[in-house]
């Protein structure tokens, strides 16, 4: 029943997609992050729905005859570098056959992403994708904080099989990048059940986080929960209010995760630690050894580690974005992606400069705000997972250079109406001593 129901939903959206073709960059979002057909168990299961919904909208695009344009950005420009740079660096792969498959799966979220960029133009596209990519995490997010508190912690949260957030370190990144989005939407709805609903869907991600037991998020979460304090306006507030909320959610977690979550401290103890840091020495070496190109897509190989680990029988996925980059793709790799970040968040400060004293902006600035916050959950919880290419964060890529878009049209229409001439009085247009003769004629003051 449920491969039918999700065959008739993405079947049935194909004319609307060749009429619209923006509705296209929703659906592959919804497929791409949510995996919906993954929690089918027959034909839809291994169906190619995302290449179907993508065709549809290339072909839409090319028909289609609502404004498009390719904004030239920083941020877009740096991106494009860093797509061209790794098709670079599969030429020069350790091993191709390893890396062709990641570099079909990469190339065509980015192709998606530019496409996204062509045809999104509006507000409007702004708030159904963070709808979209925000509700898509967040179905597991409430899922896991449910599972969590009726299971009170005891077993740890999975995300899809056969998707990017299938491992428990990788749904709880995901879903801690979800949580400033919900807040955003929180922010811009005026219905008090939806309200309502979103502020449950906050507390039950939470959970989610915490039931996945992973000490990344756990890092990533103290980071997003100070960087929220120091950008808040009444700093006294926030700390006590983190002071109550923050000992009562540690508090219901059992014991065993206590024990994990302080296990950071002793990591030479660890096993998975000193492996990541075996990853990670590895990814280094390779990169010295290779500095240009690296290694290509899927280079944590037993044959790299034979060559470039401390402890080439300790095979370990990079689990890391930083080194999972310099290992795949070199400096000149990991330099482009971190410029790219850097340049997004520079994007999202300049839309809160800009728009604070704006009432009208609000909604790009609070959009800002949490993509930021959002940014910092990658950035730490980053640091410890294999999400370089997860399409998510370059979906609040998207929304933001769509924003500051639509933010310099605004201000450059405020500034030609303060600019404007004033329009002459009636009387002005008389004449100067001929309006003042008139004035003084019919005004009764001046006759007595």
């Amino acid at each position: 029943m449920r491969d039918l129901i999700l065959a008739a939903i993405l079947f049935g959206a194909i004319p609307f997609i060749l009429w619209r073709p923006a509705l296209g960059i929703f659906f592959w979002v919804w497929i791409s992050e949510m995996a919906p057909h993954r929690m089918t168990y027959g034909f839809a299961h291994d169906f190619a729905f995302a290449q179907l919904i993508a065709i549809a909208t290339l072909v839409g695009m090319f028909f289609s005859r609502e404004p498009k344009r390719l904004p030239v950005t920083p941020v877009t420009v740096f991106l494009f570098l860093m797509v061209l740079w790794m098709n670079v660096t599969l030429i020069f792969a350790l091993d191709i056959d390893e890396a062709l498959p990641m570099w079909e799966k990469v190339m065509k979220i980015q192709l998606m992403v530019f496409v996204a960029l062509y045809l999104l133009h509006s507000k409007q596209h702004i708030q159904v994708l963070i709808w979209v990519v925000a509700g898509s995490v967040a179905f597991f997010g409430i899922k896991g904080g449910l599972f969590t508190l009726l299971t009170g912690g005891e077993y740890r949260v999975w995300g899809p099989p056969g998707s990017f957030i299938e491992d428990n370190n990788a749904l709880a990144l995901a879903t801690q990048l979800t949580i400033p989005l919900l807040y955003y939407l929180f922010l811009q709805v005026k219905n008090r059940w939806l309200r309502w609903g979103l502020l449950a869907s906050m507390l039950l991600c939470s959970l989610s986080v915490l039931g996945s037991y992973s000490r990344g998020a756990g890092l990533a979460f103290a980071a997003m929960l100070g960087f929220l304090w120091w950008k808040s306006r009444s700093k006294l507030a926030t700390a006590l209010a983190l002071l109550v909320l923050v000992p009562v959610a540690i508090g219901f977690m059992p014991e065993k995760w206590t024990d994990r979550m302080q296990s950071i401290q002793n990591y030479e103890e660890d096993r998975s630690s000193m492996g990541r840091i075996n990853a990670w020495m590895m990814a280094f070496h390779l990169a010295n050894d290779r500095p240009l190109v690296g290694g290509g897509f899927e280079t944590f190989t037993p044959r790299a580690f034979a060559l470039y680990a401390p402890d080439p029988s300790f095979l370990q996925g990079a689990h890391s974005i930083y080194f999972q980059v310099l290992g795949e793709h070199g400096y000149v790799g990991l330099m482009l992606f971190l410029l790219l970040w850097i340049l997004v968040w520079r994007d999202a400060s300049w839309i809160i400069r800009q728009c604070r004293s704006k009432s009208e902006l609000k909604w790009a600035s609070d959009l800002a705000s949490m993509i930021q916050l959002s940014l910092i959950a990658f950035a730490v919880g980053g640091a410890f997972q294999n999400q370089a290419y997860f399409d998510l964060p370059y979906n609040l890529l998207v929304a933001l250079v769509l924003a500051r878009l639509l933010v310099e049209k605004e201000l450059k229409s405020l500034e030609q109406k303060e600019g404007a001439p004033a329009k002459p009085q009636p009387n002005a247009a008389k004449g100067g001593e001929q309006g003042a003769v008139a004035r003084t004629r019919f005004d009764p003051q001046v006759r007595r």
